[in-house]
């Protein structure tokens, strides 16, 4: 065979099958910082969550890294009431990213309450861990779950994450509280002025509202290690037990909680190569998408991006952590 030693064999038919998948992943990382996506210029919505939250801050860094990344894409971050609204606005096709709690996620794909129907979702990367962080007036009666039984309590944005989760503690706690569900600028002016005897907030550590809020207030967090077992037996094992930092906020002391990671999700119909592009995002410009306040939550690691619960990876997503991984 001419241009061949005689030591040379020519690739067998499955080696070029998995050179030819090789040589596509590897276009899909190719360019990471010059602009991979080469497919028509198009807008890219992440629905985020609140003004004061982890989420709209982390999506914001997130779109900026996009649109400089891949110049044909320009992605914006909205604000919204969070992980359900951003699934709603997904299915909807108003938005194409959506951050997510994992437990609402999974809610969404079984098309378990709050979905009546199930949601075709898939998972981008697992991009940080989302807090519960049960508050209360230190100067109050309350220091622990069971007090709040008759009193006042905010489980989070009737489009949000955190009313999901709030309303599984309550129930398996088997209390019986006054429940709103209040947006987080209204839930911590309404616990500054005694409006609420309590606030559930989900989100990462430190949150900006929460400690701005513990400045003038003094607060007391609620553990919550003690309702992990009932949750997970009546959830399963997207919860874990996580602590927030005795540092993390002015005069509040640490405490065991409950933790539950945050997705990037998006429909199953989002093109791979447009997935594909903001992979190449998460997973190597991950140093530029930490918020400033974080307190070491980000799981924004080519490790443990791929560890999005019971939730599907997109194909897009896959593709470029197969590169990754190996």
């Amino acid at each position: 065979m001419r241009g061949r030693t005689r030591t040379e064999h020519a690739p067998r038919p499955a080696e070029f099958g998995r050179r030819a998948a090789l040589a596509g992943a590897l276009g899909l990382l190719a360019g990471c910082s010059g602009g991979g996506y080469r497919g028509p210029e198009r807008e890219l919505v992440i629905a985020a969550g609140e003004s004061g939250g982890f989420y709209l801050e982390f999506a914001r860094l997130l779109a900026a890294e996009i649109t400089r990344a891949e110049p044909r894409l320009h992605c914006s971050a909205v604000p919204t009431e969070a992980s359900v609204a951003n699934i709603h606005a997904v299915q909807a096709g108003t938005a194409d990213l959506g951050l997510a709690l994992a437990d609402s996620a999974e809610a969404a794909v079984a098309g378990t309450a709050p979905f009546s129907t199930p949601v075709p979702l898939r998972a981008i990367g697992r991009v940080y861990e989302n807090y519960l962080q049960l508050l209360a007036r230190a100067d109050g009666p309350i220091r622990s779950v069971g007090d709040l039984a008759g009193r006042r309590i905010s489980l989070g944005a009737a489009g949000s994450g955190a009313a999901v989760t709030g309303d599984r503690l309550i129930r398996v706690a088997g209390l019986a509280v006054q429940a709103e569900h209040r947006g987080l600028a209204d839930a911590v002016a309404a616990l500054r002025n005694g409006g609420i005897d309590s606030l559930l907030w989900s989100g990462g550590v430190p949150t900006q509202a929460l400690a701005e809020l513990s400045e003038d207030t003094p607060l007391v967090l609620l553990p919550l290690n003690d309702l992990l077992p009932a949750m997970r037996s009546a959830h399963g094992p997207v919860y874990a037990q996580v602590r927030v930092p005795a540092d993390a906020y002015p005069r509040i002391s640490g405490q065991s909680t409950i933790g539950v990671a945050n997705l990037l999700v998006c429909a199953a119909a989002l093109p791979g190569d447009v997935v594909g592009a903001v992979t190449r995002v998460l997973a190597t410009r991950a140093a530029d998408l930490v918020p400033a306040q974080a307190a070491g939550t980000q799981y924004l690691d080519v490790r443990t991006l791929i560890g999005t619960a019971s939730l599907p990876l997109h194909e897009g997503a896959a593709a470029v952590y197969r590169v990754l991984h190996g």
